[in-house]
């Protein structure tokens, strides 16, 4: 027993005297007078595990009259926020609010305790009940008390306050105690052949010794760097230096933690590093190694996605028992197809990787697929009007297939995600291949041959994803026009032959009708109009019922006057004493009739937004001659969840969709995508607001230069 607690006294001196060195504490506890207030650099902070122990004298602590304050500089005025704007989107529990303290003492956290903790959890894994974390997951401040806070990644900040042990009952703050076992000294290890990749871990565990197909990701949890409008992934930002620390202003109200995606990268590989290859490439050659490989990796993203859609929904007997032949193939199309050829293009991806160390190039391999095997995803994506129809038709008045499905996505393979977000994958990957294709552009344009057949294959793939988003306008404005031809009935009015290949829909929707125009008064109902707007022509009608229209007058949308009026103006019916039961009206004139008349309409909608849209809608032929001068100078979103149009003036929207902002009201944004210019309205809620003017004005130049060299 003697023997047991003198081992004990002595792995807990040994400890002690480990961390006192580590974080460079005195005796008692407290850190040593004169440590810098500023965090130590990334270099410094993440070398520090990989260079040798070795004790150097403290400098003296300067007098007080020689030491000036200095900042602390938060990551909010690093390099890569100052390239990104400061108000970009993060993860919630990767950000926690700072509290002015007034008498705290230096922060300063060494790499080398935090592994050392580490290393005793590992060794004896029953000391934390909580499942394992990082340096990356917490935030350590040394207290006076000598306490610990996490800040934990899963754990609100309370149950954080308690640390990964047991809970207390009195809810305080957990303590090195003398459970923790101290360790041998391990014999240091050389420095890094290759330093750089280690300066961008920020000590997370990125030990990949395998390769990247051991442990997929789903396709929905990864966002590319070659998305990156700056062409510039975050490992490129952080080797650029910062400005002095006098220049900058830091932030005193969030601490955002650094965060990057924990996928492995090309410099990562075991074959990379063994080859040695990476001490005599230079920094161009290796971006572009790593271009190609990211198309590799997502694209296995991609395709274990895809199998899970089809090995867990498509073919799952129970889901399919709960709808009829017709509805399951609208629900999941030739997903099979386009699984097949995502299979055949990764691997003539994978054989390239495997036969070369340094990837030649796969700039013909990404044109040939594009031009002659990846006509799936046309057809799947001319598809898209059938499949979110059924899906939603299913999902409201199917109570079997609601429960079926709900328990299939519970299933651990699907991540906690739903069916909709395995369904919308092939637009997601089609539309994002070109933005990666063009990153392969821009690393080879030292290169004129590789960089010659990089843009042949980005004008192949753009005219894919053209094929496809004209498959899916096609299909889904021919059925509307030919339903709406059945269903609107031109009575005495003289009939307009609706069908027509180059007619479109652009909005459609009830109205209250202010004042009975000469054309309504022979209807005795309450006064609402229902509006069709087509992309020339604009029906007046009345509503029957949900599939009957009785049209009063038409238009062509040259000859239609639309103006925004306030509740208060005199011309409303009414006056002033109408304006709380109006408060969004709006006039419409039509110059030439389907008589040759000039008839006016004063109409009001529910809401403001509703009103912008109609206005908007009905301006379209104004706004086309018009154009956009001045992109660079308008504001940006990010899409940061698909949205799928509900509404002839909505646009449907893809995760990581860049969109510039032409109007916004009441919530909803009206803007342009700029990967292929379509406009429409959309939630704000949908997307954030890109704040840096840098990746603004670089957001415009590359989709401008895409249009031009794609040519599609």
């Amino acid at each position: 027993m003697s023997q047991r607690h003198s081992d004990s006294s002595l792995d807990e001196k040994l400890l002690e005297y480990r961390f006192h060195a580590e974080l460079r504490l005195d005796a008692n506890g407290n850190p040593i007078p004169g440590l810098p207030m500023v965090r130590s650099s990334l270099k410094a902070r993440a070398n520090a595990a990989f260079e040798p122990d070795v004790s150097e004298p403290l400098p003296p602590p300067p007098s007080p009259e020689d030491e000036e304050p200095r900042p602390i500089v938060l990551s909010t005025q690093s390099p890569a926020a100052l390239k990104m704007g400061t108000q970009q989107l993060i993860p919630k529990s990767l950000a926690v609010a700072s509290k002015a303290k007034t008498k705290s003492p230096a922060r300063h956290q060494s790499f080398g305790a935090a592994v050392l903790s580490k290393e005793a959890a590992r060794r004896n894994p029953q000391l934390f009940s909580a499942p394992s974390f990082s340096l990356d997951d917490m935030d350590m401040d040394m207290v006076t008390t000598g306490n610990l806070r996490r800040n934990l990644r899963n754990q609100s900040y309370r149950a954080a306050m308690k640390g990964p042990g047991p809970p207390s009952s009195k809810g305080d703050s957990v303590q090195l105690g003398p459970k923790l076992q101290a360790l041998a000294e391990e014999a240091a290890q050389p420095p890094s052949r290759y330093p750089a990749k280690n300066k961008k871990t920020l000590g997370r565990k990125r030990a990949h010794k395998g390769s990247f197909k051991d442990d997929p990701q789903l396709y929905q949890e990864i966002r590319e760097r070659g998305l990156n409008t700056s062409h510039e992934s975050d490992d490129d930002i952080l080797d650029e230096p910062s400005g002095p620390v006098g220049t900058q202003r830091a932030d005193t109200t969030i601490v955002v933690k650094s965060y990057r995606p924990a996928q492995l990268t090309w410099s990562q590989l075991p074959e990379v590093l063994e080859s040695g290859v990476l001490d005599t490439l230079s920094t161009e050659e290796r971006k572009r190694q790593e271009a190609i490989f990211e198309i590799l990796t997502s694209e296995f993203s991609y395709l274990h996605s895809l199998s899970i859609l089809v090995t867990e929904f498509l073919q799952s007997r129970e889901l399919r028992a709960t709808m009829t032949q017709t509805e399951h193939h609208h629900l999941f199309s030739n997903i099979l197809d386009v699984m097949s050829a995502s299979q055949k293009f990764f691997e003539a991806l994978e054989q390239r990787h495997k036969a070369q160390v340094c990837v030649e190039d796969i700039s013909d391999i990404l044109e040939d697929h594009a031009q002659h095997h990846f006509h799936p995803y046309i057809a799947y994506c001319s598809n898209e009007v059938y499949q979110q129809r059924t899906l939603q038709k299913l999902s409201n008045s199917n109570a079997a297939f609601r429960d079926v499905l709900k328990e299939i996505e519970k299933r651990p393979a699907c991540g906690g995600l739903p069916m909709i977000s395995f369904l919308i994958l092939p637009m997601q990957r089609v539309t994002r291949l070109p933005l990666l294709t063009d990153t392969l552009c821009l690393k080879t344009q030292g290169h004129p041959e590789r960089y010659k057949a990089a843009s042949q294959a980005l004008k192949a793939i753009s005219k894919l994803v053209k094929q496809c988003n004209e498959g899916a306008h096609k299909m889904e404005r021919t059925e509307q026009i030919y339903t709406l031809n059945m269903q609107l009935d031109f009575g005495k009015v003289k009939s307009l032959p609706l069908i027509s290949a180059s007619r479109w829909l652009l909005k459609r929707g009830e109205l209250l009708l202010l004042e009975e125009s000469s054309i309504f008064r022979k209807i005795a109902s309450r006064p609402t109009c229902y509006l069709f707007l087509f992309n020339d022509v604009l029906v007046v009608t009345k509503k029957k019922s949900e599939e009957s229209y009785l049209v009063q007058d038409y238009a062509q949308l040259d000859h239609v006057q639309v103006r925004k009026l306030e509740p208060s103006e005199p011309s409303l019916p009414g006056g002033s004493s109408r304006s709380s039961s109006v408060p969004y009206p709006f006039q419409v004139n039509l110059l030439h009739n389907s008589e040759g008349r000039q008839e006016q309409i004063l109409l009001s909608s529910d809401s403001a937004s509703d009103r912008a849209r109609w206005i908007t809608a009905l301006t379209y032929k104004e706004r086309q001659w018009q154009g956009i001068t001045n992109k660079g100078e308008l504001p940006q979103v990010e899409v940061t969840k698909a949205y799928f149009a509900k509404q002839a003036d909505e646009i449907t929207l893809q995760q990581a969709d860049i969109v510039l902002v032409l109007q916004e009201e009441d919530g909803w944004l009206h803007g342009e995508r700029l990967r292929d210019g379509e406009t429409g309205w959309f939630p704000e809620s949908f997307a954030h607001s890109i704040t840096s003017r840098v990746a603004v004005e670089g957001n415009v130049r590359r989709m401008e230069r895409l249009r031009v060299e794609t040519d599609v």
